[in-house]
């Protein structure tokens, strides 16, 4: 694709970038729905305004956007549900991840309106794919044209399905071992059951991205009737204690772990 420009978020358009911490996935993607959360754990503990000038000088300095990416990413800020968006910060560290390991297989559970997968797509080789999960179409319809417009179309696999089945049918297609990123971002209570199998299906060497996992901070005293916080707190321990994996836990967005495959 063309070269990405440095990219600077004026404040008009920073609300598309889910204002870098305001992305909450929040279960619509591949499960249940509810409505986002309405405030953010920094990285220093805290939650903080948007737009703050630490903030500003971050996106100013850092964040790269292919054009299309970034028509995509506006189109989804006007939406609804527009907060459930990856940060684009979040995603740009995805799309490195994707190409320091020379990933070809990738897998995204929780589609929404498709910008990760655009922005993973796009760095893939052109006989790369990703198996994109979700069972909602309606909003995967506002990133389909753009996925055609940057010329990725013939990288994504779209199955619009519960992720469970998909996952089950690519392990029952000897897939196991053969992938090389996965993105785990759809309803909480099933977090486990996402990364179990996505573990099955990584390569050695591979990674899993688990997005929300500080989930706006809730995860510091989940309550016992919160499913979801619960789900993502008992997977937070249990990768802590997984000698399958190395992780790191990072402050970015709602919190991300990577998990790199043994």
């Amino acid at each position: 694709g063309p070269e990405m420009p440095l990219f600077s978020v004026p404040k008009e358009v920073a609300v598309g970038t889910a204002m870098l911490g305001v992305a909450f996935a929040t279960g619509m993607l591949a499960g249940k729905r509810r409505p986002p959360p309405t405030h953010t754990l920094t990285g220093a503990g805290r939650c903080t305004l948007p737009f703050g000038p630490l903030w500003q000088y971050i996106l100013d300095h850092s964040l790269r956007e292919h054009p299309i990416l970034k028509k995509l990413r506006l189109l989804t800020a006007d939406h609804p549900w527009g907060k459930m968006m990856v940060s684009c910060d979040q995603a740009q560290l995805m799309a490195n991840l994707v190409k320091l390991i020379k990933a070809k297989k990738v897998i995204e559970i929780g589609v929404f309106t498709g910008y990760n997968t655009l922005n993973m797509a796009l760095v893939l080789p052109d006989n790369g794919r990703v198996i994109a999960c979700d069972i909602n179409e309606d909003y995967v319809k506002i990133g389909k044209p753009l996925w055609k417009e940057a010329g990725v179309e013939h990288k994504i696999d779209l199955r619009i399905k519960p992720a469970i089945q998909t996952l089950d049918e690519l392990l029952a297609s000897g897939e196991a071992e053969t992938f090389d990123f996965a993105f785990i971002d759809a309803d909480k209570e099933s977090c486990n059951e996402y990364y179990e199998k996505c573990l099955r299906l990584i390569k050695k060497g591979g990674i899993i991205a688990i997005d929300n996992v500080l989930w706006s901070g809730r995860v510091l005293k989940p309550r016992k009737d919160d499913l979801a916080t619960q789900s993502i707190h008992r997977l937070n321990e249990k990768l802590l204690r997984d000698t399958r994996v190395n992780i790191s836990m990072l402050p970015m967005g709602d919190g991300v772990t990577l998990a790199f495959k043994l």
